[in-house]
């Protein structure tokens, strides 16, 4: 059978999602606990990998298991297996024609950025920090460049792994709570540390080293040599995965990361 999860996680302490040979990922630590609840070697597959530092409220993953299990194995009794800095929010069994990565129809980042002249302290691994004032219009208006099909080579790492550059946003807003700044990007696909690099040019254009209309510039070379660099981990979030309603999958969830931080879908 395959089992489909939703789980969130706390980045701050591992190596990334994907699997390494020091088993410092997050895959490795879950695989651990499914697989001593199953009583066999699991195998999972997951809607995106995260980077080292880089946080999930709404992660999703499969994986096949001749284990009969109910709900609340795969999600208390996991639970009971992981550390306190993951956590399984929703179990069930779907479709052997569900892939976790390969149905979903679109991916949802978040980025908070605290725009302040002292570092946080309390939020400290939870949120990027930029020192200098940053322009909000002008970091929308470049922003704005970017939705819709393109090729985004100038925000792909250099080891990048897609097949293809090409990727389609759909939504880029910034919006200001306070001293705190919230990316919100929506894309079919992201390529390797796209939102990080972005985030990156955006902060460029808010604090004055580039017009607006470097971003044109910029996606049209196709260069990621002429970008800006990848910003800080901290503060990106995968907020959401959307799939077809016809799988049965639960909708994302729009709890605060920080108290008294709203965030609108």
């Amino acid at each position: 059978m395959r089992i489909a999860l939703v789980l969130e996680y706390d980045g701050s302490r591992y190596c990334g999602w994907q699997s390494q040979p020091e088993g410092c990922s997050i895959q490795d630590v879950l695989e651990i606990a499914l697989s001593r609840i199953a009583h066999e070697e699991i195998r999972i597959i997951t809607a995106g990998r995260t980077d080292s530092g880089v946080h999930a409220l709404y992660q999703v993953v499969h994986f096949d298991t001749a284990a009969q299990r109910p709900a609340s194995a795969w999600i208390r009794g996991v639970n009971a297996l992981l550390p306190n800095d993951i956590a399984v929010l929703w179990a069930a069994e779907v479709s052997g024609e569900f892939h976790a990565r390969y149905s979903a129809l679109e991916r949802r980042y978040l980025y908070l950025l605290l725009n302040q002249s002292v570092r946080p302290g309390i939020n400290n691994k939870k949120v990027g920090w930029y020192h200098h004032p940053l322009e909000l219009e002008k970091m929308q208006t470049a922003g704005n460049i970017l939705i819709g099909e393109h090729d985004f080579s100038s925000f792909r790492a250099a080891e990048c792994q897609a097949k293809s550059p090409v990727r389609t946003i759909t939504r880029l807003t910034i919006t200001r709570q306070g001293n705190l700044l919230v990316f919100d990007i929506c894309a079919n696909a992201f390529l390797h540390h796209m939102v990080r690099n972005i985030i990156g040019c955006l902060v460029y254009v808010g604090k004055g080293k580039y017009s607006v209309e470097w971003m044109y510039q910029l996606l049209a070379s196709c260069d990621r040599t002429y970008a800006a660099p990848t910003f800080s981990p901290a503060g990106l979030y995968l907020a959401g995965v959307k799939y077809d309603i016809h799988w049965g999958l639960p909708e994302s969830s729009q709890k605060p990361i920080i108290p008294g931080l709203s965030l609108h879908d």
